[in-house]
């Protein structure tokens, strides 16, 4: 199965954007190879542009704020396991702590790195990162591998608080929704909202169906159109019925 995410708001937008530019910084920060360091470091200076478009400081605090007091009420619910409520409240409460001992704007520490924002506005050009451009930057790139992940580690840590509270966040939209089972007849599908609203869409597909889901929404209705993806350029509604698992999310 295949699930595709599409949120229904900016703020969502980000913090999906985040949640992927995080996962490929730890992913290629943690091989060897120059080239992995190296992309590690552009998602890195792309978490930068995507970070300066909001305050992520003080809407992710309000947000886990919000959902600390939400599950605190949640308290002596038969349906609900106090465990595993504990440790979500003490999660929540200790991220918001470590994101309030945050200085600074976020990511600040990188922009005042002189060298490392030398190489963003050079990375920024197609090809402007060769070694006669930067051959500082190539130079590093020859450094031991270990000694590569540990600047890539240093450079994370202090964004790693608005890390796991984005995680924490996404983690309560996904699965704040039931899912149902749906029908797109002959690929187009559209469910009216009636008021409810709505943050996020979880679109769960068969993996072996050569179609791809294609989503526009309002505050009134949802309309999915699946569309063939295949060898050709051009892509058309899929002419069969699609059976696919449908999730609407929302805080």
């Amino acid at each position: 199965m295949i699930i595709y995410d599409h949120p229904l708001n900016e703020r969502v937008r980000t913090l999906l954007r985040l949640e992927d530019l995080f996962a490929k910084v730890a992913f290629f920060s943690g091989r060897t190879e120059a080239l992995d360091h190296h992309v590690a470091l552009l998602a890195l200076f792309e978490i930068l542009e995507v970070s300066g478009r909001a305050d992520l400081k003080s809407d992710l605090l309000q947000e886990l704020e919000r959902q600390k007091v939400m599950l605190d009420g949640l308290r002596h619910n038969p349906a609900i396991s106090e465990d595993a409520l504990d440790e979500l409240l003490a999660n929540i409460r200790k991220t918001c702590e470590r994101i309030l001992e945050m200085s600074g704007r976020f990511g600040q520490h990188l922009r005042e790195d002189e060298w490392l924002m030398g190489i963003k506005q050079r990375a920024c050009i197609p090809g402007g990162s060769c070694e006669f451009d930067l051959p500082s930057y190539h130079y590093w790139l020859h450094l031991p591998a270990e000694t590569r992940r540990q600047n890539l580690t240093a450079w994370m840590a202090p964004m790693q608080p608005i890390h796991d509270g984005l995680i924490i966040v996404l983690r309560l939209l996904r699965d704040s929704g039931k899912t149902g089972r749906q029908v797109a007849a002959q690929g187009s599908f559209q469910q009216m909202l009636s008021g409810k609203v709505v943050q996020m869409l979880r679109i769960r597909l068969d993996q072996e169906l050569p179609c791809i889901p294609e989503v526009s929404a309002n505050k009134y209705a949802i309309n999915i159109r699946f569309v063939t993806f295949g060898d050709t350029s051009r892509t058309k509604t899929c002419e069969q019925d699609i059976k696919f698992d449908l999730t609407l999310c929302s805080l």
